[in-house]
């Protein structure tokens, strides 16, 4: 069985930053994608940044150059720290991953993030 724990989100000032971690455990012993998504009130899930076991990094267009995704293989561990926050960046944020072995797609339980003044 695969858990991913996500850190605390938090409540930040437009402008300023916030780092999210999540931390995969249980029986993985192949990882290939980690990655994290976001959720606004009323809208879809959509795919913020996900990184690759072999760290090729993708992003969407509205966090390129204020969000930086990395993991940890070592730890199973990916991070997303975000910069030069906006009040539109105010989401669930959920981990994910997709695991070669076992085979499976895996969601963390979601924090929130709001950018507020």
């Amino acid at each position: 069985q695969v858990q991913l724990v996500e850190s605390e989100g938090g409540l930040v000032q437009p402008g300023g930053s916030l780092r999210l971690s999540c931390v995969a455990s249980g029986s993985i012993f192949s990882i290939n994608v980690m990655g994290w998504y976001r959720q606004a009130p009323g809208k879809q899930r959509d795919l913020v940044a996900r990184i690759t076991s072999s760290n090729s990094t993708n992003y969407a267009d509205s966090v390129k150059g204020r969000f930086t995704i990395s993991r940890d293989n070592g730890r199973n561990t990916v991070y997303l720290q975000m910069n030069r926050l906006k009040p539109e960046d105010t989401a669930v944020y959920y981990c994910h991953l997709i695991s070669v072995l076992p085979p499976g797609t895996y969601w963390g339980q979601g924090t929130q993030v709001t950018v507020s003044s």
